[in-house]
């Protein structure tokens, strides 16, 4: 799998890692380019896979972390494209001679599924914050059959203890509105959950909360909003800062803040 990565000069042996997750069209170049004066205006190293076509060339095989083929056969966990992040984070850190030892998840559309479905059934004991941006659309934590929720065969995958822990940001930008986008997912299930991306993240969060509150289980979980920005990486990048270096013992130079955030 290529791997793009950018390592600033001023990055030392305990600078964090994020790991930034791509859009459909598997351009992990650009999106590295895209976080490079971030990655060094804030000394964090930035890790984007590229989980290409010839090996990855469904929703199902990237987005949907490849739990389940196109028939809905459940695949073997090594085979699942979760499972390519803590094993990438090891190789990482031996090749830099690093002292790391957790790292962040940051995605933006597709990008943004494959994340918030990595909280919900990785394996992930290093993830130390995941932020999914600007989902097409969302595995709801209710009793839909898999892909749109986590009833059916895919119940058992999940802990939902585990899934709410894990400090997630749901992180949406308010112009992220187009319900003509080409790539926005139409649909009954998908529009459900809402006609626009905006809509859908909030609908994902709001059954997240409640879910939570009715199973009195502990909610890590937040929604954001990078206000004015519609469908980009580059423009949701910045908002995703403050919230990816969280807790790494690394202050963000963010200056004024304008994201604003709730944890209800």
């Amino acid at each position: 799998m290529p791997v793009f990565l950018h390592h600033p000069q001023s990055a030392g042996a305990d600078s964090p890692i994020i790991f930034v997750m791509h859009g459909v069209n598997r351009d992990g170049d650009r999106y590295r380019d895209e976080w490079r004066d971030l990655a060094e205006q804030h000394g964090f190293i930035v890790v984007v896979p590229n989980f290409g076509r010839e090996h990855f060339p469904t929703t199902a095989s990237y987005n949907l972390g490849n739990i389940f083929d196109e028939m809905q056969k459940a695949s073997p966990r090594a085979q699942w494209s979760f499972s390519a992040i803590e094993p990438l984070f090891d190789d990482i850190v031996c090749r830099l001679d690093g002292q790391q030892r957790d790292y962040a998840l940051y995605g933006h559309s597709a990008g943004g599924q494959f994340v918030h479905r990595y909280v919900a059934f990785a394996d992930a004991p290093r993830l130390r914050v995941a932020v999914a941006a600007n989902s097409g659309w969302y595995t709801m934590p209710d009793e839909r059959t898999f892909p749109y929720g986590w009833g059916g065969v895919a119940g058992g995958l999940v802990d939902p203890a585990t899934a709410f822990s894990r400090p997630l940001t749901v992180l949406l930008g308010t112009a992220d509105t187009d319900r003509d986008d080409p790539n926005l997912r139409r649909n009954e299930a998908a529009d459900r959950q809402g006609l626009t991306r905006l809509a859908r993240g909030e609908t994902f969060f709001a059954t997240a909360r409640d879910r939570a509150r009715e199973r009195q289980l502990p909610f890590a979980w937040r929604i954001a909003y990078a206000p004015g920005i519609a469908h980009s990486n580059a423009g949701m990048a910045s908002h995703a800062i403050p919230y990816l270096l969280a807790a790494s013992g690394h202050r963000p130079d963010i200056g004024e803040r304008t994201t604003g955030d709730r944890q209800d």
